[in-house]
């Protein structure tokens, strides 16, 4: 393995030593790794401030990172992760993932960042977080997974940006409060996912039972529906989140029915059991199917019975939707607010 410092004022830090002044701290260190070494023992040799850079090619093996502040990046679609050619020896490779961010509850990895890499073909999951605050993928491409493309669960803060997920099993990208327990949605305190690319997936980004969140200027297309926002009826409620700016197009692939969900095909953004969420500023064109939830922009009932409450819709421009642009299943229909939307159809009538 190879190790490369990278000192800022190297120059400086020799005449200090010479006129007798006290040695500066060693500053970050960039760990090269190329194909055929292990990631995992420059991950593991890696402090918080460092990056570990991959070199262009593809590497066979999964990651697992447990340390704050560490950098772990590529040189973009060149560098590849794949799964190992032999069966893994670490727990996240075990699990069927291809890079694990993992903290602990009450003891977060804070402030790490996965960046400019393709993850491909992982049994389960391209890259999954758990118990992480801060945490940034950006630019990264999942692709061929078997469940989520980029997921994460009891996590604050994070930042999905311009990535590329395509062509896996369930979600390109999912958030949620947990996968393993039920319970009331959480405070993200601010998450973001934006300008990410999604296609060809079960669903382009699902959010879970999670509040405070925004999901902007993404580009969805080809999935069985685009964003899909699930709450249920324990409090508190999933919410208080903001989908806008998105291009929400021809997300007609369909995927059959699940133990949980009827089949999917032709939906653009749902909501189900979500309370106080923005949806604007959409451009929500030629999403239809004859599911359940088909439509435009659809607000559905949860399967467990929570309805949605007090969601507005507004400014969102749509076209070429079915069964129509707007659909509201929900019996109590002045919780909701449906305005200045730009459509030519909706279910019932008097939406557009």
């Amino acid at each position: 393995m190879k190790h490369h410092f990278a000192y800022l004022a190297c120059t400086a830090a020799l005449v200090g030593s010479a006129l007798g002044a006290a040695p500066p701290a060693y500053g970050p260190m960039v760990h090269f790794v190329d194909p055929g070494e292990s990631i995992q023992k420059a991950v593991d040799a890696a402090q918080p401030g460092d990056t570990v850079l991959l070199m262009p090619g593809t590497f066979r093996e999964s990651v697992r990172i447990t340390t704050s502040g560490l950098t772990l990046r590529g040189v973009g679609r060149a560098t590849v992760i794949k799964p190992a050619a032999t069966k893994a020896a670490d727990s996240c490779g075990r699990a069927g993932n291809g890079i694990c961010v993992e903290g602990t509850k009450g003891s977060p990895v804070v402030g790490t960042t996965v960046a400019s890499l393709t993850l491909s073909g992982f049994a389960k999951n391209g890259l999954w977080a758990t118990d992480t605050d801060r945490l940034t993928v950006r630019k990264v491409t999942a692709e061929k997974n078997g469940q989520w493309g980029i997921a994460q669960q009891g996590s604050t803060r994070g930042a999905f940006v311009e990535n590329t997920a395509r062509d896996n099993g369930d979600a390109g990208l999912f958030l949620a409060n947990s996968v393993t327990e039920e319970g009331g949605a959480t405070d993200t305190k601010g998450a973001v996912i934006k300008r990410n690319r999604l296609q060809g997936n079960r669903t382009g980004v699902t959010v879970r039972r999670l509040r405070n969140l925004t999901v902007a200027r993404n580009d969805i297309t080809g999935n069985c529906t685009a964003v899909f926002v699930v709450g249920d009826e324990t409090p508190p409620r999933a919410g208080a989140l903001t989908v806008r700016e998105n291009r929400v197009v021809g997300n007609n692939k369909y995927c059959a029915k699940t133990a949980r969900l009827p089949f999917l095909q032709g939906s653009g953004i749902v909501l189900t059991g979500a309370e106080d969420t923005l949806v604007t500023r959409n451009l929500i064109t030629d999403n239809a199917g004859t599911s359940p939830l088909s439509g435009g922009v659809v607000l559905f009932k949860s399967l467990v019975g929570a309805t949605n409450e007090r969601n507005l819709i507004s400014d969102n421009t749509l076209e070429r939707n079915a069964p129509a642009d707007l659909v509201n299943t929900e019996t109590t229909t002045a919780t909701n607010t449906f305005q200045d939307n730009s459509c030519d159809s909706s279910s019932p009538t008097g939406l557009c």
